[in-house]
């Protein structure tokens, strides 16, 4: 069944519509606007009038159109002959970042009669789509697009506050919420500090998987499993240059993160996965969608509980230092407010990394040969919130930042969005990359930085993921993103063939070499004459330890195409083994705390896939735990 919300904002009578918009226009034009208030956040009387009367002549009728946000919506206007009476949306958008654009915007377009709404923080793709897919119904109309555009919502200023707990934590993503939900139950009054208008972070956009073992349990032992081979993959993948003690600690500690997590009513898949670039099968896999798993508990655990407060749009914009400790932060509400919060212990920084910020980006590589190009032609899987805020914060606080050249890419990005929505990819067993002119090009069981480098290779930096019908026997089945597979096919995102012949002509490839690559990479699967020998590339990730995968032979045959995206960023503010912050003298920053990807020296030069989010709950947990024993 296909996972579809319907939002129909509620219909409005034109002249009830009407009416109301009379009234704000009879507003006297000198009317006073509030200080913090910008002029381009200001529409006068006079402007609302005219423009109000250059978009208020409609072609009565419904309209449909169809846009893009991190998947394909449709969105359906109806008008009278002058207003917008209704908005449906039809989206797959993600529950707890996009799906909630999807409830609000609609209902804020039709209660202001316009498009002057600014785009949600860390939703920014789901946003501009509602907004381009009315904007398209609008002119379909016959409206004024542009005057729409210039109505905008008035804003009331709000007033000054301060605001007072034991822990005090910055960003509401995996890393932030895994601290806040520790310091809680460690007793202690928690407020978070969230820029955005909901929790999630870049974690809710992640496939959900993140690496642990229980060492000497039956599932270590079917897939001839350690947590002492999960460190030594972790330390050489990032080739030797992350803190040996701090790898430790996410490796050592990954079970009881899974532990911790079921305690808070989180669900797991009962077999392991091993993600593109994770190099063994030890991914554990949450039951819900994506990252809403993490984010569903928590959640829970803050409706179940007093003391825990996550405050939203807020951006914090600099700490509060006393005798050299970090006492609280300084912060800036939506209306440009200033929001004092103060901390009885300690400040856990948990804002993410900085691979939204091209600039930041940019100067990270200079000296480093590492990336042909990553301006801003080359996009990111993150939210759009992941700016490196917290990063500059930090430093100005006299922080430290270690290896902030060491920044990850992934193969896997989508053509027009860069997000990792529309990977039909499930484990790295199960597909095989090929590029355009029909051959495959690098290891896919490898390392990622290796992979996205023999991705810059090929011609115009494209991919595409071939895979049979092992993950999808009917065609209804999921993708890691929640998406179904069939939709992606009707929607042009992927391709579906029931012979290689007739994928390779829809791909437009070379036939011959297609056919020759995949007939080469089969002899080295299951059953195949080279079975357990390395291909031409050095693969030796050929086998699923569950499913027993046999090559790619089994049609339908399925396709999509991937190319570079910034993914990760393992350089940050330098912690020690206790989360500490560290300053450019190697002293810790009393009161400082840091979690997550805003931290560096965990990864060294290369992430593997599925440590990101075991670091965000292990650091997280020590983060808000010292923090709540830390004293003044």
């Amino acid at each position: 069944m296909k996972r579809s919300y319907k939002r129909l904002a509620a219909l409005m009578v034109a002249a009830v519509l009407i009416g109301s918009m009379a009234a704000c226009q009879s507003q006297p034009a000198e009317t006073s606007v509030p200080e913090t208030t910008t002029e381009a956040q200001t529409t006068t009387a006079a402007q609302t009038e005219t423009e109000t009367e250059a978009a208020g002549a409609y072609t009565p009728g419904t309209y449909s159109a169809v846009a893009t946000g991190m998947r394909e919506m449709t969105v359906t206007v109806t008008f009278s002959a002058d207003a917008i009476t209704a908005i449906e949306l039809e989206h797959e958008e993600t529950p707890g970042i996009g799906e909630p654009v999807c409830d609000s915007m609609p209902k804020q377009i039709i209660e202001l009669q316009g498009l002057g709404i600014d785009v949600v923080a860390g939703a920014t793709l789901s946003s501009n789509a509602v907004l381009e897919g009315v904007a398209d119904c609008v002119k379909q109309a016959g409206g004024d697009v542009d005057a729409l555009k210039a109505i905008k919502p008035e804003i009331v200023a709000e007033e000054d506050t301060e605001m007072t707990a034991d822990v005090v934590v910055i960003g509401a993503g995996g890393a932030g919420m895994a601290a806040a939900v520790e310091a809680s139950q460690q007793g202690k009054s928690v407020i978070v500090i969230e820029k955005s208008t909901q929790m999630g972070g870049n974690t809710i956009l992640s496939g959900g998987a993140f690496n642990a073992v229980q060492d000497g349990s039956d599932m270590a032992k079917k897939y001839d499993d350690s947590v002492e081979k999960h460190y030594t993959q972790t330390f050489n993948g990032g080739d030797q240059q992350a803190k040996p003690e701090l790898v430790h600690i996410l490796t050592d500690q990954g079970w009881s993160a899974v532990d911790w997590l079921k305690d808070l009513g989180m669900e797991f898949q009962d077999t392991p996965t091993t993600v593109a670039g994770g190099l063994w099968q030890r991914g554990q896999k949450p039951v819900e969608p994506e990252g809403t798993g993490f984010f569903i508990a928590y959640q829970n655990y803050i409706d179940q509980n007093q003391g825990l407060e996550v405050v939203y749009n807020t951006t914090a914009k600099s700490f509060i230092v006393e005798d050299k400790a970090v006492t609280g932060v300084v912060c800036q509400g939506k209306t440009g407010n200033t929001v004092t919060v103060k901390a009885n212990c300690g400040v856990v920084l948990a804002t993410g990394g900085f691979a939204g910020n091209v600039e930041l980006r940019m100067k990270a590589l200079e000296g480093s040969d590492k990336w042909p190009v990553l301006d801003e032609k080359i996009r990111t899987t993150n939210t759009s919130n992941v700016t490196g805020d917290g990063i500059i914060m930090a430093q100005e606080a006299g922080a430290n930042l270690i290896q902030m050249e060491n920044i990850q890419l992934l193969p896997l990005g989508d053509p027009n969005t860069g997000s990792l929505s529309g990977n039909i990819g499930h484990g790295a067993t199960s597909f095989i990359f090929i590029n355009k002119e029909g051959s495959r090009f690098t290891d896919e069981g490898g390392r990622r930085d290796d992979m996205t480098l023999d991705l810059f290779k090929q011609t115009d930096n494209f991919m595409y993921m071939i895979m049979d019908s092992d993950t999808y026997p009917e065609g209804t089945e999921l993708n890691n993103f929640g998406e179904h597979i069939n939709d992606l096919v009707d929607a042009g995102r992927a391709y579906k063939a029931d012979s290689l012949e007739e994928l390779a002509e829809m791909l437009g490839v070379p036939e011959d070499a297609f056919l020759a690559s995949i007939e080469e990479y089969n002899r080295h699967c299951p059953g195949g004459d080279l079975e357990g020998e390395p291909d031409e590339f050095g693969r030796t990730l050929f086998t699923d330890a569950e499913k027993k995968n046999n090559g790619i032979n089994t049609p339908p045959f399925y396709a999509a195409g991937r190319v570079p995206t910034v993914h990760h960023t393992m350089g940050g503010v330098e912690i020690n083994e206790n989360t500490e912050v560290l300053d450019t003298q190697g002293n810790v920053i009393p009161g400082l705390y840091a979690a997550g990807e805003v931290t560096g020296g965990i990864h060294g030069t290369n992430r593997l896939g599925g440590n990101a989010l075991t670091e965000t709950i292990v650091f997280g947990r020590i983060a808000g735990r010292n923090a709540s024993g830390y004293e003044r």
